[in-house]
């Protein structure tokens, strides 16, 4: 029986290439898949559909305004003074507080300007006026 010479075997080695592209791969998967993940708690509304919006990140009250005329903060049902008082509130802990409407497409532009009117009246200048996008296909 003859022994192998342990010097005739040759050093392993690592394949770093797949391991990259493995990597990469989950990078990708996990990243979009947390894209499916975001929750806005909002009430589904009917926003007005446009072609050219910008989008806006740093949003500190997202407003929904029905077709009746409720008034939701997120996903919670709030009246007008309350939502006015804790917009005020937070205003003076931040000055680059913004405001994002989300008014269904059947209400009365009038009711839109007039909470606008009563936030801009406590200070508030930022705003931003929700709406979805229409996707184009292309031809």
């Amino acid at each position: 029986m003859r022994l192998k010479d342990r010097r005739a075997f040759s050093k392993p080695e690592v394949m770093i290439i797949p391991m990259i592209d493995i990597m990469f791969f989950l990078l990708v998967f996990f990243m979009l898949s947390t894209l499916y993940m975001v929750d806005l708690k909002t009430i589904p509304v009917n926003m007005p559909k446009v072609q050219n919006a910008q989008s806006q990140t740093n949003v500190n009250y997202l407003v929904t305004m029905k077709a009746d005329g409720t008034l939701y903060l997120e996903n919670k049902l709030i009246d007008e003074d309350t939502l006015l008082q804790g917009a005020k509130e937070k205003y003076e802990e931040n000055n680059n507080f913004a405001v994002v409407i989300r008014a269904d497409e059947s209400i009365d532009y009038g009711k839109i300007m007039a909470l606008l009117d009563k936030l801009k009246a406590i200070g508030i200048t930022k705003f931003g006026l929700a709406t979805e996008t229409i996707v184009q296909k292309p031809q």
